[in-house]
């Protein structure tokens, strides 16, 4: 499926390039030469991403970012600002309230287009880890870092979580014990965090009782959630 971008352009030939070259790069396009037309047609759709230019003959820009930002509904969706201006105010203006990149005309499409694609890997990136996860009667929520059992709310500390969570995101395959204290600690010193790694999973097989068998030692080498 290709993804869908909203151009909100009111200069007609920029418009129709963008039309054209993004196009051709194997996206979808939808276009509109003012923001009113373009917030519309949000009610009945979601883009993947919105280029943004400044400069709008209704309401600018910058209002339109921020309105997007303060919408639950629309908070996500990542925004590329255009603009011919190219002073540093206007650009602090549109990162600070929520603008994900910032590019000034006259620019290069290769750029934008990698500037694009860049984007939206780290949004899908980003929904993707924080997407919530099942395994059978266990809820991992990774945005809100929590964890239900069967309904039931287990409290778990922030390391415990993100013990648990790497463990299931390679089910039966071992994490070393280097790969978690990296992951997990930040930290590459073997020997300082040893006998750290195997306190956290201690307590993290008791608090999930049924569910810690699935956390296998595998000695000498590291740990892994076996199905």
């Amino acid at each position: 499926m290709k993804p869908k971008i909203y151009v909100i352009e009111d200069d007609e030939d920029i418009n129709e390039l963008l039309i054209y070259n993004l196009s051709k790069e194997n996206f979808e396009v939808k276009s509109f030469l003012n923001s009113l037309d373009a917030l519309e047609s949000l009610k009945h759709e979601k883009p993947d991403l919105i280029l943004l230019d400044i400069m709008l003959p209704d309401i600018d820009g910058i209002e339109v970012c921020k309105r997007l930002r303060a919408s639950e509904e629309f908070k996500d969706i990542p925004i590329i600002m255009l603009t011919a201006k190219s002073t540093e105010i206007d650009k602090v203006v549109g990162l600070e309230l929520g603008a994900d990149d910032y590019i000034t005309k006259p620019f290069s499409f290769k750029e934008l287009v990698a500037r694009i694609r860049a984007i939206l890997r780290r949004y899908q990136k980003h929904q993707t880890s924080t997407a919530i996860k099942k395994y059978k009667d266990m809820e991992i929520d990774p945005e809100n870092f929590s964890v239900n059992i069967k309904g039931k709310n287990i409290p778990l500390t922030v390391k415990e979580f993100k013990l648990l969570n790497y463990l299931l995101s390679s089910p039966n395959k071992v994490k070393t014990r280097e790969q978690i204290l990296e992951k997990i600690w930040n930290e590459k010193q073997y020997d300082v965090y040893d006998r750290t790694i195997d306190v956290h999973i201690t307590k993290l097989r008791n608090k999930l009782g049924e569910y810690g068998k699935h956390i296998k030692t595998v000695h000498g080498v590291g740990y892994k959630w076996v199905d």
